[in-house]
């Protein structure tokens, strides 16, 4: 599968400390489509990325971002290592750019990263049934990973997940191997 790059006038960039505000509230709006669906405790529909976690991200070649012909950010996505794995924490995109290929841009700009890191998988954690979950990523060529292949890690995450209210059931770990980019 090909990497899929930014629609004509977009761009892949990273962000600066002072744009964290509007990362947040990014992830604020992105986050508001699962209200009313059952599957985020209504506790959770109000929490974002951590101002800390987004910062360490930046320093640390984590965080990349879509951002439209006039510069303002459309979208962002945060990774992190985990065991010789990329690990794709979070992808949001800001609702009024919903439907343009935004999410799908920055999960190219992720498998590039995974490259540029000399990894061979990028790993994410998700609902299954969701259009914008599960059938999202097997568009963009992300398969399901059967619980016996799963690491140690995966298993944590998903003990967290739980101790949080998801219901773990209706989520399942996902994974892209890097082909011919």
């Amino acid at each position: 599968m090909s990497i899929r790059r930014p629609p004509a006038g977009y761009e892949t960039a990273g962000a600066a400390p002072e744009e964290i505000p509007a990362l947040i509230a990014i992830d604020l709006a992105a986050g508001k489509i699962f209200e009313g669906t059952g599957l985020l405790p209504d506790s959770q529909l109000g929490d974002h990325v951590p101002a800390d976690v987004l910062r360490e991200a930046m320093q640390t070649g984590h965080l990349h971002t879509v951002r439209d012909r006039k510069g303002k950010l459309a979208g962002f996505a945060l990774t992190s290592l985990r065991e010789g794995w990329l690990y794709l924490d979070q992808i949001s995109v800001d609702p009024a750019y919903g439907r343009q290929g935004i999410g799908s841009a920055l999960i190219g700009r992720v498998m590039l990263e995974a490259k540029d890191r000399g990894l061979k998988r990028v790993v994410l954690s998700t609902f299954r049934d969701p259009p914008w979950n599960g059938p999202f990523y097997r568009k963009n060529g992300f398969r399901e990973l059967p619980r016996k292949k799963m690491e140690k890690w995966m298993i944590e995450i998903e003990s967290i997940q739980d101790d949080n209210g998801l219901n773990v059931r209706d989520r399942c770990f996902m994974a892209r191997r890097l082909g011919w980019l």
